[in-house]
């Protein structure tokens, strides 16, 4: 399937800002980004990029874009190396500047996250292990996410999300640490565990 030029220029801005962002645009920064008022054109031009083979595209994800070619604008080898996270008590996540080379292994959408601290160890994800994340803004029952608390504050624990949906609760794996508990709307999802890496 050709490609026209607008569909073009889509994949092409989708491509740099994963580049730049290490996170897929969502559909109004991609029509803010290639001119355009309309989300819904964005959306037809995300669902032609998805016909054509250039992307996947999840259904009710605010950032659920994949590219499944070659991102001409990063090595494909590399995942950003975003910072460290507390798996004790939660603290901000800091920016880093390192590249870690394992997109091969793992494929696209993922980052790489240094873990302090033992909340974990009982899931053997151990102080200093590099944990690797998909990215994701849900999750279920049992995933062991990246969570942002308040906004300012981020950790890696087991998700579970109540019944009534009104409260999440952050499980360590740790028998002498207590679970946290907080109202849904405290908590954002910023990926899900799908692996890890341990220097010995």
């Amino acid at each position: 399937m050709e490609l026209t030029d607008k569909q073009r220029e889509a994949l092409d801005f989708i491509e740099r800002y994963i580049a730049i962002h290490t996170v897929p645009p969502k559909l109004q920064e991609i029509a803010d980004g290639i001119g355009i008022r309309s989300r819904g054109v964005a959306h037809r031009y995300v669902q032609a990029l998805r016909d054509a083979g250039y992307l996947d595209a999840s259904r009710g994800e605010h950032r659920g874009i994949r590219l499944l070619k070659t991102n001409p604008y990063r090595p494909e080898s590399t995942l950003p190396m975003l910072g460290r996270i507390a798996a004790g008590k939660p603290i901000e996540a800091i920016p880093g500047q390192d590249d870690l080379d394992l997109t091969d292994f793992f494929g696209g959408n993922h980052y790489a996250i240094q873990v302090r601290g033992d909340s974990m160890i009982e899931a053997g994800i151990l102080d200093g292990d590099t944990a690797i994340v998909r990215f994701s803004e849900t999750a279920k029952n049992g995933d062991i996410v990246v969570a942002l608390i308040d906004e300012s504050e981020t950790t890696l624990k087991r998700f579970q999300r109540s019944r009534d949906g009104k409260y999440i609760k952050l499980i360590p794996a740790n028998s002498e640490m207590e679970p946290m508990i907080f109202e849904s709307e405290r908590i954002r999802i910023q990926g899900v565990l799908i692996g890890q890496l341990r220097k010995y």
